[in-house]
This record gives C-alpha cells, sequence and structure tokens, in this order.
C-alpha cells in the first residue's frame, strides 16, 4: 500500500467543486451565526426580565410559587453563563464565515486560512464544552445511583 505524503513545497488547490461547497457552507454558517447572535440576546433580555416573571408565578400561588423561591438572581445567572458560553461558538461561526467570504470575493489565501482557524476554533470549542458535558452528566447519574442506593438501603 502507498503512503501518501505532503511535501513542504507541495500546492494544495481546490477544484470549482470544492470552492462552491466553500461558499455556500460560508453562507448557511453566516445564518446560522446570526441566529446564534439572535438566539444569545434573547437569553441575555430573558435573564434581565427573569426576575419580573418569576415574581408573576409567586403571584399566581401552587407549585409556580416553588420556583420562585428558587430565586430569580439565580436563574438569571444561569441564562447569562448559558448565553457566554453560547456566545464563542457562535462568535467563530461568524468570523469563519464572514473571512470566507471575503477570501473568495478577494481571492486572499491568506483570509482562507482565517477562516479555517475560526472553523478549528469553533469546532474545538464545541467539543471542549461536549466533553464537560459528558462528564458533568456522568457525575450527575452516579451521583443519582449512589443517592438511590442509599435510599434504597434506609
Amino acid at each position: 500500500m502507498e503512503e501518501i505524503t505532503l511535501q513542504e513545497n507541495s500546492k494544495f488547490y481546490l477544484n470549482e467543486e470544492s470552492k462552491g461547497f466553500l461558499k455556500e457552507t460560508a453562507k448557511w454558517a453566516y445564518f446560522l451565526s446570526i441566529l446564534g447572535f439572535v438566539g444569545v440576546g434573547l437569553m441575555l433580555l430573558l435573564a434581565v426580565f427573569i426576575g419580573t416573571i418569576f415574581s408573576k408565578l409567586d403571584s399566581m400561588g401552587g407549585d409556580a410559587a416553588m420556583l420562585q423561591r428558587m430565586g430569580g438572581g439565580f436563574i438569571s445567572l444561569i441564562y447569562i453563563a448559558i448565553a457566554v458560553l453560547y456566545f464563542f461558538p457562535v462568535y467563530y461561526l461568524f468570523q469563519f464565515s464572514s473571512k470566507m467570504k471575503a477570501a473568495f470575493k478577494n481571492d486572499d489565501n491568506d483570509k482562507l486560512n482565517e477562516s479555517f482557524s475560526f472553523l478549528k476554533s469553533h469546532y474545538k470549542f464545541m467539543g471542549i464544552l461536549a466533553l464537560v458535558f459528558v462528564i458533568l452528566y456522568g457525575f450527575i447519574f452516579l451521583f443519582t445511583i449512589l443517592i438511590g442506593g442509599i435510599a434504597f438501603l434506609s
């Protein structure tokens, strides 16, 4: 079996079909990043007004009053944390799409490289975040089994 290696001086070219795929990918990435920024904005807006929403729930009484006792401030902090976490991959996706579109518009290889750098950052961030959540869910699962076992033995 032959081994394929890239030499330092070899050139890597994109054909027209690949360029078309990248242009379309940049358009969809731009669309998704704009939706992401809107989502981040809505989360932040909700975080600001969550206290008012919870005070209305408290006035309704019943089970909703329990939610209000958790504290609107705590829920606001959770929404702000989620918005901050969500902002970075959306920002990287936006930068990827903007730089990719500029690269094709001006035939600029440096912009193309920058755009791929932002795409790498986007996927790296999402991968680390996914790993953190898998580990967090694993701890929650183990904690739940532990508490269930203790309750069963009591």
